[in-house]
């Protein structure tokens, strides 16, 4: 890692690294695979390799669910009490840990560092979360029902599978597997190929403060290979997969085909309706951080910018003299506001939609192409502002880069109308000093969230998911995803 020398990594994160591959976790223990197949692990900032990470065979997956349905007895056993007495340890180290981890996730996932040990703490912040609502769970239910005994009995479901995406890797490992664990049941993770270690890292520390053996194991190895093999899996008890909508649709498939319940978390094309009573300066540093925060690979992002004609040219002006002034560098440079993207196919995605974009007739007003840090080559880009007719490529797909898309509307009817004009429906914000206009165009907008005069929030305790081709099967961070982990059983005697 040469071209990251330059930048201190702590002795822990050395250690973690010395070894290559460094194979995947399952059964309390390394779980090297046998294929010989590796997959190099590659810093996005530098363009230099890690380490290597293998590519596990189905038959390897299919171990490691195995042992995961093993280890679900016991722990599903254990009274709730000392269950969650283990899983606040881990939070706890998860916590102790969070330089370490934050370190690891800056250098594979390209974020920010800052940004990397927020997840961290996300993470540990989400585990409290459910299992303080696991130990208010109550699990038997008696009905009343005219001539007979009855109740309802709630029960873990057994492994469950988990596929996660390469741009929140440990913050999103912790909304998908703290209910699940809280309720009882055991994981099968498999990361994205490009960011497995802080995983793996993840159930290493889960050894380390008492967690059973197989209650957290980590698959590693491509979406194709590993990840198919895991939604595919006909012992799985309950599958969740985050990521794009198009390998969302094939993991459906698989898992309908064993009658697997799944849940899926997938793109966006948030929408940002800006009105004309706002703070102007205000709210245009608050969106451009927004597209900003880790290279705009972020599924609910505001990726289209509606703003009244009123304020548009100022707006817009002000937005662009912000734009100029972020800092884009390796993210391990403490002065970096904004890293690369993960890989050099996003690279070459997030610049072929701008030029797609643009040959289809938008406008590039701000920004757009690769950018350069000095001794670096890494997968860097411009951020971009794009404006034209709303039916541009631009405007319609998911990028997952720092691309904006703007255009003036004139009235709220035809804001919510831009707004709902996609096919997908995760998250979008109005922007306003009217209570009750911000309620309306909130409510008016078809997603699974409505944000007021911020974007990007979440708050334990309050839904998030998403709608249309966003979401299928539930969402996260609220008591019914907990609910999600637990099976019925209803008891029956008729007297």
């Amino acid at each position: 890692m040469s071209a990251v020398s330059k930048f201190k990594l702590l002795p822990e994160v050395d250690q973690f690294l010395g070894t290559s591959p460094i194979q995947g976790f399952a059964g309390g223990k390394h779980f090297p695979t046998t294929t010989g197949t590796l997959i190099a692990s590659i810093d996005p900032g530098s363009g230099e390799k890690i380490t290597d990470i293998p590519d596990m065979s189905a038959a390897e997956v299919s171990q490691a669910v195995d042992i995961a349905n093993h280890a679900f007895p016991k722990w599903a056993a254990l009274p709730q009490k000392e269950r969650s007495a283990l899983l606040l340890k881990l939070a706890d180290a998860v916590e102790s840990k969070k330089a370490v981890i934050g370190q690891i996730e800056a250098l594979e996932a390209g974020k920010i560092e800052a940004q990397a040990q927020g997840d961290v703490q996300n993470f540990a912040d989400t585990l409290r979360y459910f299992v303080k609502l696991a130990d208010g769970v109550v699990t038997h239910t008696k009905l009343d029902i005219p001539g007979h005994e009855a109740w309802t009995t709630k029960q873990p479901w057994g492994a469950c599978g988990f596929i996660f995406p390469w741009n929140f890797p440990f913050l999103l490992i912790g909304w998908g597997i703290s209910p699940a664990l809280a309720s009882g049941n055991t994981v099968v993770i498999k990361p994205a190929e490009d960011t497995s270690l802080s995983a793996i890292y993840l159930a290493r520390l889960a050894k380390e403060v008492g967690i059973p053996d197989g209650v957290i194991n980590v698959v590693t190895g491509l979406g194709q290979t590993a990840g198919a093999a895991l939604a595919g899996n006909p012992n799985i008890k309950r599958m969740s997969f985050t990521g794009s909508p198009e390998v969302g649709k094939l993991v459906a498939e698989a898992c309908a085909r064993n009658l697997v319940p799944v849940k899926l978390e997938l793109g966006g094309k948030g929408a940002a309706v800006v009105f004309e009573d706002v703070d102007v300066v205000g709210t245009a540093e608050k969106l451009v951080g927004a597209i900003t925060f880790h290279t705009g690979q972020v599924c609910c992002d505001a990726t289209r910018w509606f703003i009244h004609e009123k304020i548009y040219d100022q707006f817009i002006e002000v937005c662009k003299d912000r734009l100029k002034k972020v800092r884009i560098g390796h993210p391990l440079d403490p002065n970096s506001q904004m890293g690369p993207v993960v890989n050099p196919k996003q690279h070459a995605r997030v610049l072929g939609y701008q030029e797609k974009g643009k040959s289809s007739g938008a406008q590039c007003i701000f920004g757009g192409g690769p950018a350069t840090v000095a001794g670096l080559q890494g997968n860097y880009v411009q951020p971009a502002l794009l404006t034209g007719p709303l039916d541009n490529i631009a405007a319609r797909e998911e990028i997952f880069g720092p691309v904006a898309f703007v255009a003036k509307f004139k009235t709220e009817q035809e804001a919510i109308s831009m707004a709902n004009d996609t096919d997908y429906g995760l998250a979008n914000s109005v922007w306003t000093q009217d209570p009750a206009r911000a309620a309306r165009v909130a409510e008016a907008m078809v997603a699974g969230n409505s944000w007021i005069n911020a974007h990007n929030v979440f708050p334990h305790g309050v839904p998030y998911g998403g709608v249309k081709k966003s979401g299928l099967g539930g969402g996260v961070l609220s008591p019914e995803v907990l609910m999600d982990y637990y099976r019925n059983t209803s008891v029956v005697r008729p007297i």
